[in-house]
């Protein structure tokens, strides 16, 4: 019996190709026509109800197996009215009779409207939106499976998930394209509709007329009654299965029926449905309109509206006053839970320009909420650096770590550590003097920032130190030093395209014909950003963009050579450069030998990355030797060592020094004003 039932199907089929052979009684159609009615209400209606097409996947079977059963029936009505004289049923002549009412005209007319509304409208329509969902169907599928792939990568859903959204993503591929086909089913059922009706009624008329004899006009009304009679009761049936047709193709994925969906949405928007109501009143008022009907159905809209206005105002009180979000409930996702999304594995390939990273004892120096006010300082020391040296500084980007210890402090540049450090929150960091007036108890140790021997002293000891002459600096000052030295050393790292961008932008403001010169045509902004950062390397100021991009104009006619540009802005700086590294009108610096100057100036040597100095070891030896004890002379009385060298050497003895002391500053004498007094404290020789 299961088995029996389960070829129900397959049997149907088979009774349905006979159909077109066997020929039936009225009694037996009649019944096969009120199964086809049935069968094609139940079908639209299970499309209406369905939230995606795959819930009923088998339509284009079930099309093509409907579209026949109706041919069929068409055909076996067809052999009746031929050989019956128009008898076919009680179906064909109840639909046949209500539809002419006496009026062959009337009943010819109606049926072609039908047959047009079903051929022109619904079945074309569908055709199209088969064929364009097919299309798109199958051209999604590759991002589909790529986007399965991911998830199942990532461990978002195991492998049976995959094979089952793998299965759904075949399933919806055949089925739209199995629909694309389907459709071209409904259009030639329509057309064939047409056909059979033509050829009941032409062939019914010359049978009756010429082989029955009987009267013209009882011809006409026993066939016409017949032929229009067959083409409703296939043409209903078909007109059922065309709009189910278009129903499943245009369904989207909702969670809901189209039913529950439409009567959801529109109630959704009360206003427009009151609005819609007071509109039709309006047209009540009209001239010869129709009163009572418009009065009725704009009450019905109006008093439909102002329902669900009230039932949404409800819902929402209702909705706002239940909200409330259990603490055990309201956790935050896990880490393993948060990277199992592939999309936020790649937060983790960003960079920040800088970093600083803390122990767990450094925290109150950070957190606002504890009267941390280092974040208040950056602020500070940002807007300051801006001011002398021209450059916004990236936000800092602060953070705890578990890696570190608790004391300890990581500076990094572009994810890489620069610099690291450690403090004692609770205790003051004591700056040794040459020659302190007395002892006193700490632990020893060394700043951060620039390599002084220091202690860290408890707070009780801070005036004493303070009598013996050390210079007493707090943590968050010995933090926030080291972090702004470090940050100043790397600015010209910290010197983007789109920081460079930005400073063009600036000056645009206020001189847009000097940019408008200067770039592209003259200086790239790649050009210009190495051009920015060999000054910022060397600590000159970039503020006076004005000056920088004129001299690079004027340069740009004679040379193309960064370097030279860069040297001759240096010089145009001068002002800039002699502020910065003069004190009290004079400025201290070691000076070379002019010999040494003669060998370093025969020593260049030019190459394809440019022109470098290859000095003998002994001699590059001796120099070096030579400088360190001129650096300790400028240690002992705090100021910034400074080389003086003449303008035609400078950018290459700096580049040759730098490697072991990147902390010195080489001057010409080209780029001091002349106001200024020298003392050199040291000279160099060869």
């Amino acid at each position: 019996m299961k088995n029996l039932f389960k070829s129900s199907v397959s049997l149907f089929v088979v009774i349905i190709i006979l159909l077109l052979v066997i020929p039936l009684n009225t009694f037996l159609l009649d019944i096969l026509f009120i199964v086809n009615i049935s069968l094609s209400l139940i079908i639209l209606l299970i499309t209406m109800n369905i939230k995606e097409s795959l819930e009923f996947s088998i339509f284009p079977s079930l099309l093509l197996i409907t579209t026949l059963f109706r041919l069929g029936l068409n055909i076996s009505s067809t052999r009746l009215i031929l050989t019956q004289q128009g008898a076919a049923g009680k179906v064909i002549e109840a639909f046949g009779t209500f539809v002419l009412q006496g009026n062959v005209v009337v009943g010819v007319i109606i049926f072609l409207i039908i047959v047009l509304v079903q051929f022109i409208v619904i079945s074309k329509g569908a055709e199209r939106v088969a064929e364009v969902a097919a299309r798109f169907t199958l051209d999604a599928m590759p991002g589909k499976q790529m986007a399965i792939d991911a998830d199942l990568n990532s461990g978002l859903i195991t492998d049976q998930d995959a094979k089952i959204r793998r299965y759904k993503i075949q399933k919806e591929a055949d089925f739209y394209g199995a629909m694309d086909g389907a459709t071209k089913i409904v259009k030639g059922d329509a057309i064939m509709s047409i056909v059979i009706t033509v050829i009941n009624f032409i062939a019914g008329v010359i049978i009756g007329a010429v082989q029955s004899g009987m009267a013209f006009s009882q011809v006409l009304q026993v066939y016409s009654i017949a032929t229009i009679g067959d083409g409703l009761v296939s043409q209903i049936p078909a007109l059922l299965i065309s709009t189910a047709t278009g129903m499943i193709v245009t369904r989207a994925v909702s969670d809901g029926s189209l039913s529950a969906d439409v009567t959801g949405q529109f109630l959704a928007q009360p206003q427009a449905i009151i609005i819609g109501g007071g509109l039709v009143g309006v047209l009540a008022f009209l001239p010869a309109a129709p009163t009572i009907p418009l009065a009725i159905t704009s009450g019905m809209l109006l008093a439909l509206g102002i329902t669900a206005d009230k039932k949404m105002k409800a819902s929402v009180e209702q909705e706002e006053s239940s909200i409330s979000i259990p603490e055990s409930t309201n956790q935050a996702p896990t880490e393993d839970d948060y990277f199992k999304d592939i999309n936020n594995i790649y937060s983790l390939l960003n960079v920040e320009p800088i970093e600083m990273e803390f122990g767990y004892s450094l925290i109150p120096l950070v957190d606002e909420g504890s009267g941390g006010k280092l974040i208040n300082r950056i602020v500070i020391f940002r807007r300051q650096y801006a001011q002398d040296m021209g450059l916004v500084i990236p936000s800092i980007r602060l953070r705890d770590s578990a890696s570190l210890n608790t004391n300890q402090y990581t500076i990094k540049i572009k994810g890489e550590v620069i610099a690291s450090g450690e403090i004692l929150v609770d205790y003051y960091l004591a700056l040794e003097p040459p020659t302190p007036a007395g002892e006193i108890d700490g632990i020893d140790t060394i700043e951060p920032a620039y390599g002084i021997p220091s202690k860290w002293i408890s707070p009780e000891n801070k005036e004493l130190a303070e009598i013996y002459g050390y210079t007493v600096i707090d943590p968050l000052s010995v933090m926030l030093t080291h972090m702004s030295e470090t940050v100043s050393r790397h600015s010209y790292e910290l010197l983007s395209r789109a920081e460079v961008v930005q400073l063009i932008d600036n000056v645009k403001k206020y001189s847009p014909e000097l940019v408008d010169e200067a770039f592209p045509n003259i200086v790239t902004y790649a050009v210009f950003q190495k051009i920015l950062s060999n000054l910022l390397k060397e600590g000159i100021p970039i503020k006076d963009m004005v000056t920088i991009i004129e001299t690079i104009i004027d340069a740009s006619a004679t040379t193309r050579d960064v370097d030279t540009i860069t040297e001759r802005i240096r010089v145009a700086l001068k002002r800039t450069i002699t502020r910065k590294f003069c004190e009290n009108g004079q400025m201290k610096v070691i000076t070379l030998d002019a010999g040494l100057e003669k060998n370093i100036i025969t020593s260049m040597s030019k190459s394809e990355q440019g022109i470098y100095l290859s000095l003998s070891p002994e001699i590059l030896q001796k120099v070096l030797s030579q400088l360190e004890d001129n650096i300790k002379r400028f240690n002992e009385i705090s100021n910034k060592p400074i080389i003086l060298t003449s303008h035609v050497i400078r950018i290459y003895f700096y580049r040759l020094i730098e490697q072991f002391y990147p902390n010195i500053y080489v001057l010409s004498f080209n780029e001091i004003a002349n106001n200024v007094q020298i003392q050199a404290l040291g000279n160099i020789s060869s």
